[in-house]
């Protein structure tokens, strides 16, 4: 039995109307969850004002997000809970005991005020934030430091100047045989 001509083509385009409908509502559904995940993961608009005076480093985006490489508590004066992370460069070299770091490695020190806890009285909690301190390591960009590039940001805005020319010495003269970097990854 065979199908006339006008059936063949009438079928045919009911079958494409059917697909571009289908096609249609895929689209209008998963788009909202695509441009979500874009505009999540895509790289943050950042202009030089937000990049560290010498070494042009920015907040990294998406570094809340990344592994904990370890935590510090830092005393007096500056009384402060820190957490040092970094991004998937970083905790590979860290796991597999990998000196010098590679280049491409971030890391980012996040700092709080240390805070008593209202709930626990000899527990401490964070507080207010007080810095933001990142390292990227590019060998060639940051040779004269140690293949390092440092930035310190306080509520997002790079510190002046001055205070980033005391990184790469503190780093030089207290942590050189560990490529400069003071963390070690929490067992």
């Amino acid at each position: 039995m065979m199908i006339a001509e006008p059936d063949k083509k009438k079928s045919l385009h009911t079958t494409m109307i059917v697909l571009t409908v289908v096609l249609l509502v895929v689209l209008l559904t998963c788009m909202p969850y695509l441009v979500t995940i874009a505009f999540a993961e895509g790289p943050a608009e950042q202009s030089a004002a937000d990049a560290s005076p010498i070494f042009g480093v920015t907040i990294p985006a998406g570094y809340k997000r990344w592994e904990l490489i370890a935590p510090a508590e830092e005393a007096a004066p500056l009384d402060e809970l820190r957490a040092v992370v970094g991004n998937q460069t970083a905790i590979d070299a860290y796991q597999a005991g990998k000196l010098p770091f590679p280049d491409g490695t971030i890391l980012v020190k996040r700092a709080w005020k240390r805070k008593q806890s209202p709930e626990f009285a000899s527990a401490t909690i964070p507080g207010a934030a007080t810095t933001v301190q990142v390292m990227v390591k590019d060998s060639r960009k940051y040779a004269a430091t140690g293949g390092w590039g440092f930035g310190r940001f306080i509520n997002g805005k790079p510190v002046d100047e001055a205070q980033h020319r005391t990184c790469f010495a503190c780093h030089e003269a207290r942590a050189k045989s560990r490529d400069y970097v003071f963390t070690r990854l929490a067992p």
